[in-house]
């Protein structure tokens, strides 16, 4: 089925999936003979996942112990994909992944920061040592993954701009080097001139790194550190929990609320539409044009 799945999939993807394979279908499924599988197994494999199914790691020891319900349905997809395939090839009769009962997926909501809320968070990131980390982060919009694998050779601090060409994950209990999700996502983006002063008083931190934002022994950072980090910054700061990835999703509305365009946006988030962006953001877009129709009222109402 790996074989299968990597012609099939993007290399990030099939990363990603193999370590679900190694980490946890392996280890409760794979001693059951294929034709004695049965769909309790299956339920009672999930239920299991979700209770307790998290990887011991010294990063994850204070987060919940079950995984959470996305990652249920995409190992059991996986699983339904290679039963399918087992099905087709007749070596057994039916699927036992039809009949599971799946968790149901709780999207959680955007969270952002407001520009006064940042203020305040730079300056508590500033004190923990940690500015330039969450300062590129938000100047650029750059995934946690996107954030960690950026190294010296992408970036041109003479002409100006960053490249986006790999992305840290964990695989297998081992952060590692990852393809990015979509062609898209590889993408070249500007720096503005305090953006590039930032990385020039990174540089000198960093020494013979060849990472911009290096782990103390001097490798990528593990995405969970960071986490932490990014949570203990805004607890001093006294400013509310949110996602890493409310950090992106700050850089984007504010890159709306203050006139840049949905396509920039859109191509600096590496997104693969416009409408994508659209769609995500449809609240702020959506004030943005009622204050248009306000404007447009007024103009047009002291022409008549």
């Amino acid at each position: 089925y790996e074989n299968y799945a990597k012609i099939k999939m993007r290399p990030s993807t099939y990363l990603t999936y193999h370590g679900y394979i190694e980490n946890h279908i392996k280890p409760q499924l794979g001693k059951i003979p294929l034709n004695d599988l049965t769909t309790l197994h299956l339920q009672q494999f999930y239920k299991k996942l979700l209770a307790e199914g998290r990887v011991e790691r010294i990063e994850a020891q204070k987060q919940p112990k079950g995984l959470s319900a996305k990652t249920v349905r995409n190992i059991h997809q996986i699983i339904s994909s290679a039963l399918k395939l087992a099905v087709e090839q007749r070596l057994i009769a039916r699927n036992p992944a039809d009949g599971c009962a799946l968790p149901k997926v709780e999207h959680k909501e955007m969270k952002t920061l407001t520009a006064d809320q940042l203020s305040a968070f730079f300056r508590e990131a500033k004190d923990r040592g940690v500015f330039a980390l969450y300062y590129i982060d938000l100047t650029t919009g750059l995934r946690r993954g996107e954030l960690l694998g950026l190294k010296w050779s992408d970036i041109d601090l003479e002409k100006g701009d960053l490249r986006v060409q790999r992305q840290i994950g964990r695989i297998d209990g081992k952060i590692i080097e990852m393809p990015l999700k979509t062609k898209n996502a590889y993408r070249t983006l500007p720096l503005s001139a305090d953006a590039i002063s930032v990385l020039m008083q990174q540089r000198r931190k960093t020494g013979n790194s060849e990472w911009v934002f290096p782990s103390p022994t001097g490798g990528p950072m593990s995405p969970d550190s960071v986490l932490h980090m990014l949570h203990r910054v805004l607890k001093r700061a006294g400013l509310p929990k949110v996602r890493f990835h409310d950090l992106r999703h700050t850089f984007a509305t504010l890159a709306l609320q203050n006139g840049v365009d949905v396509k920039t946006v859109s191509s600096m988030l590496g997104h693969y539409s416009a409408g994508f962006t659209l769609d995500t953001y449809a609240h702020v877009t959506t004030d943005a044009q009622l204050k248009a129709a306000q404007t447009m009222g007024s103009i047009l109402s002291h022409a008549v």
